[in-house]
């Protein structure tokens, strides 16, 4: 580059670098209406990046002298750090990172025209004034990206921070350790609104559906990994609607909705809907999703199969030394038979049997269990017994 075109560019940087206040005033000028804090800004710290702008002047006619040379990138340099914090602080007072873009991009016009003008009087040459040009707006381009990229990053941290600390809640919600000041503490770093009360969902870890129907959930509910499950809490889901929505949302599954409680109860909705996942796993219950208050009967009489199995041979012994096939016949026809009262019609009609093979049977039965079968809790815990099929699913009744 000639001494002469050196020295214009010198005197360039002299003009830009005056005119700075007068820039700096019409950028703020042009912000007042769209982006009035940024405005505001530029008026308080005016000296001070007026001081900070020439020293970006000189370097921007620094990088025109060198016009053959590649544009170097800001990995390192001073810049990238400064934009990057402007990025994440935008991030952080929840700000849209497009506002601060467009505010670059008014800078970045009223800037060049300000330099293109002082230029085209020091008649710079052609070659000069498009290395200028490309310059000016390749930086800038390049802090914008700078600013992006900490906007973007502070809020990935933020997200992460987040889902941590609303993991930590879940966490405490769901034990039994939880006292309420701890879960007021933890629910406000979460920034979680505390409900009256919620309810335990579960999906199989396995179901891929089942995980995907849960995470569209919205944003208010709570979502943990557990060791083949995953764990969300669904705040208030007896509202107005809320049951309709969860059935719709969650269709198809396999997804168990636990009991709805008081928050500080969740640990009960987490067990109540764990005895319902493994009702639903032996195909004891079918709905999809299951919400386990329709069906409350069959988790008491479940929740511990072994009690169910001791109860099932204890009232059912009278039948032991008959064989399977004889044993299977008048363990269903009892149960028809507790089942419609009494009414030996509509047992005939539900086993499609003659009404002489129902009495037959009857009187078989009252041979077996003697005078039980007229005892009214003997009969309700034989109905117990029979109702629901033994622990696995596979029921001497099918």
């Amino acid at each position: 580059m000639g001494s002469d075109q050196v020295t214009r560019l010198g005197e360039l940087e002299t003009v830009v670098t005056r005119r700075l206040p007068a820039i700096l005033n019409e950028v703020r000028d042009q912000l007042v209406e769209q982006h009035p804090d940024y405005a505001a800004f530029l008026t308080e710290e005016l000296a001070e990046i007026v001081t900070a702008s020439a020293g970006f002047v000189r370097r921007l006619i620094n990088l025109a002298e060198q016009p053959d040379e590649d544009l170097p990138e800001l990995g390192s340099g001073v810049e990238q750090v400064v934009f990057e914090e402007i990025g994440r602080t935008q991030y952080r007072q929840g700000r849209r990172v497009t506002s601060l873009l467009s505010a670059y991009r008014v800078g970045a016009r009223v800037a060049w025209r300000h330099v293109s003008e002082a230029a085209l009087d020091l008649e710079v040459p052609a070659e000069l004034f498009a290395s200028l040009a490309t310059t000016v707006f390749a930086l800038v381009d390049q802090l914008s990206e700078s600013s992006l990229k900490g906007y973007l990053q502070e809020q990935s941290d933020a997200v992460r921070m987040r889902e941590r600390l609303r993991d930590e809640l879940t966490e405490l919600l769901l034990s039994d350790r939880a006292d309420g000041a701890a879960v007021q503490a933890a629910a406000l770093r979460a920034e979680w609104r505390l409900p009256r009360s919620a309810a335990v969902v579960l999906v199989e870890d396995e179901n891929q559906l089942g995980r995907e129907l849960v995470a569209r959930l919205d944003d208010t509910c709570l979502r943990l990994r557990r060791p083949g499950q995953l764990v969300t809490i669904v705040p208030d889901p007896g509202g107005p609607g809320r049951r309709a929505w969860l059935a719709r949302a969650l269709r198809g599954g396999g997804a168990v909705v636990g009991a709805t409680v008081p928050v500080d109860r969740l640990p009960a909705s987490l067990r109540i809907a764990e005895v319902t996942a493994r009702l639903r796993r032996d195909r004891l219950l079918s709905d999809d999703p299951v919400f386990a208050d329709e069906h409350l009967d069959a988790i008491i009489v479940h929740r511990d199969d072994r009690l169910l199995e001791v109860l099932r041979k204890r009232a059912l012994a009278p039948l032991d030394d008959l064989n399977d096939s004889s044993r299977d016949r008048l363990q269903t026809t009892l149960r028809s038979w507790l089942l419609h009262l009494g009414d030996r019609k509509a047992v005939a009609e539900d086993l499609h049997i003659h009404p002489q093979t129902v009495s037959y049977r009857l009187g078989r039965l009252h041979e077996l269990f003697g005078p039980a079968l007229d005892d009214p809790d003997a009969r309700a815990t034989l109905l117990l017994a029979l109702a629901w099929g033994p622990p696995g699913g596979q029921s001497d009744l099918e």
